[in-house]
Parts: C-alpha cells; structure tokens; sequence
C-alpha cells in the first residue's frame, strides 16, 4: 500500500470503470448511513451519550473553533505521517479506540476491526469489553500491532489475569480507563432498557477467563450464565480505586501504561508522578459526564503540565483528518478514534473498518501538505488559529 493520499486517486481510477465506494468518504456522514443499517438498540448504544448528550456537541464544537492557517511555497512533496509511540513506529498518528461489544454492530465485531487494522498497520486497542475473547482478537490480527484496555474489577485476582491473559497474546501497551467505574445515566439505552451485557455480549474476556470460571463454578454455560452475569455486575468497575493503587498495575504489567479519561493538568501530573508513561485526554466520546468541558479544551494545558514527562495521547469527538491536525497541533502525540469506524464495521465489516482508516489518513495527509506541513512533527500551535 502506497502513501495514504494515493486512496484519492484508486477512488477517482475506479470511478473510470463505473465503481463507486460503498461507504461515505466524509466520514461525518457515517453515523447517518449506519442508522440505516443497524437495529435500534445498537445504533443507540453507539451513538449515544450521558445525559443530555452536551459533552458529545461540546466535543465537536471544540474542533469547530479551531481553524487551520494555511501556509504556502513550502515543499511539501515529501510527507511522512509516521511517529513513535512507546517506542513503537506507527505509519500515522492514528489508533483504533478501544470500543466494546463490537459484535452488535456486525457478527465478526472485533475480528473484523482487527484484521482491517492489521491491513493498514494501525494500532487497535482491545476492550476488556469485547464480543470475543482477547486471544481470538489476536490471531485475527496476527502480526498487527495492538494495545489491551482494562476496565478495572473489583477483584484484583481477575485484574491481574486479564493482565497475564493480555501480555501473553502479544499486547504491547496497556490502557487503563478510569471514567468508568460505573455506567452514566445514559437515555438511549435507558430507554429501550437495553444494556448488551446483561445479555451477554460483551463479557467474552470474563467468561473465558480462569479467575472467573472459578468465581462461578466452573466454564459458563446455560446453567450458570445467571450467575455468571450477575458476577459480571459485581466486578465490572471499581469506584474505591485511588492513585495508591496505580503501583498495583506495575507489579502486573511490565510494558507501556496508559491513563484514559484525564481531563485535568493535576491528575496529569499525578499519572506523571505515579510513574505512568502516558495519558489519554478523553471524555469517552462524551458517555460519562453530561456537561463535560471538551477533550480539545482540556488537551493544551494538559501537554503543557506533562508533555515533557510522559507522552500525551487523544480521544473524543475525532472524525475527520483535520480534525486529527487540530489535535496534533494543540499538544497530542497520536489520536485515537472510535465511532467513526464502529460505523465502518457496521456498514461493511472489515472492509468498512478499513475503507474508513483509509479515508482517514487520506484526508489527514492531504490537510497537512495542503497547509504546507509535511509531517505529524510540524503540526504546532502555529498552525491554527485560536478561536
């Protein structure tokens, strides 16, 4: 596969014989294209947020104040998109959000999202939330390079396996979210009274693992799924967790960890001080807090607290490439997206996860050379306009 920008040019060369893309190329249209195929309950789970749904608009009206200052007589013919991250090389600043319960969206759910990935060479992040157990997820990916996301249980013993479980099937980073120990109130769901676990999806890396199987008597299955899922509402999150118990993760883990859910410079700080090697500025896609302040809005003075002590990642409200400009320049090291290519998966499976991640770094490499920068390295504060 050639530069990212060269998707362009297959679409228009295919367009010649009469061949058009199956999915939206402006992926802010995906969401609509996506109601149209998905069940109700699904689309609602995905689409919605807490409460009154503001922090998902602030998310997005934060991108719309910041505009991009074009520069002109640059050279940008060569570009690379390429960073580093925990060591890591990435072909972009781009990785796949971890998102759960896949599954409800298409039957391959996060087999599918891995091996699109895998194709592109983007980094995916497992939810400890998926439809098929973390194993799996990783031998559909292969040799693609992939993170493992940890809802932390009460109990430490299944932390600790799903830690073991994760290292051993090749996930090189961890992230940790700490934003959701308990759901929000979240009306979609409220009302169609639909929660996918309760229904057992979504529980895959609980009911396949060890700790579990013996807290419930053994494998699950129809005879004690009732009590299985009842020990899933018993241990999915932790609310009496604090910063003491971050040393926890580091007898388990060995690799790269990283927060998700900062929003404020002193817990940034505080990750720094604990030892952690980066944070996420996310507002889960503005499903935790109604009336949160805006990921961007809390991004520049958060890599400005830290960002020469621990790397600074982004989540929350990504869907275009100018978008993950915009991130770049205002103190982000790479990006993570989320529902955009949940509605890839949807529309198409593994080839809409794919044409989605392809659409994307297409459009982030055409911004950037448009604006006379040839790289994730020169999107600076320069680059844009303050609102």
């Amino acid at each position: 596969m050639g530069a990212p920008a060269d998707f362009q040019n297959e679409i228009y060369l295919a367009g010649l014989g009469d061949a058009r893309p199956t999915a939206p190329t402006d992926l802010t249209k995906l969401e609509d294209a996506a109601r149209a195929v998905l069940s109700a309950d699904a689309f609602g789970y995905v689409a919605g947020s807490a409460g009154s749904e503001s922090t998902a608009r602030a998310n997005r009206a934060a991108f719309e104040r910041w505009r991009i200052v074009p520069r002109m007589l640059r050279d940008v013919s060569a570009r690379d998109l390429s960073v580093e991250v925990f060591g890591q090389r990435m072909p972009a600043p781009v990785l796949l959000a971890p998102l759960g319960v896949q599954s409800i969206f298409h039957p391959d759910g996060e087999l599918a999202t891995a091996r699109a990935a895998a194709s592109v060479g983007v980094t995916s992040v497992l939810s400890t939330a998926s439809s098929f157990a973390m194993e799996d997820v990783a031998e559909a990916a292969g040799d693609g390079p992939r993170w493992y996301q940890l809802y932390w249980p009460k109990d430490r013993e299944l932390a600790a396996s799903f830690l073991e479980r994760a290292k051993a099937a090749g996930y090189t980073a961890l992230v940790v979210t700490l934003d959701t120990f308990t759901l929000a109130w979240r009306p979609r769901d409220l009302d169609r009274a639909y929660l996918p676990f309760l229904r057992g999806i979504g529980v895959a890396n609980y009911f396949s693992d060890p700790v579990f199987q013996r807290a419930v008597g053994g494998p699950v299955t129809d005879e004690n799924r009732p009590t299985a899922l009842l020990h899933w509402v018993a241990n999915f999150g932790n609310p009496a967790l604090t910063w003491d118990d971050l040393a926890f993760l580091r007898e388990h883990w060995d690799g790269p960890i990283a927060l998700k859910g900062i929003q404020h410079p002193d817990d940034a700080r505080r990750a720094a001080d604990a030892g952690m090697d980066g944070v996420i500025v996310s507002n889960h896609g503005g499903r935790q807090v109604d009336g949160a302040v805006a990921s961007l809005d809390a991004l520049p003075p958060i890599a400005d607290a830290v960002g020469d002590r621990l790397t600074v990642l982004f989540d929350s409200g990504v869907r275009t490439g100018s978008d993950v400009l915009k991130a770049l320049a205002l103190g982000a090291k790479a990006v993570l997206v989320g529902r955009p290519f949940a509605y890839g998966l949807a529309l198409g499976g593994e080839a809409g996860v794919r044409h989605v991640l392809r659409c994307l770094l297409a459009d982030l490499e055409l911004n950037l050379a448009l604006a006379g920068l040839t790289g994730p390295g020169d999107a600076t504060l320069d680059a844009l306009a303050a609102p």
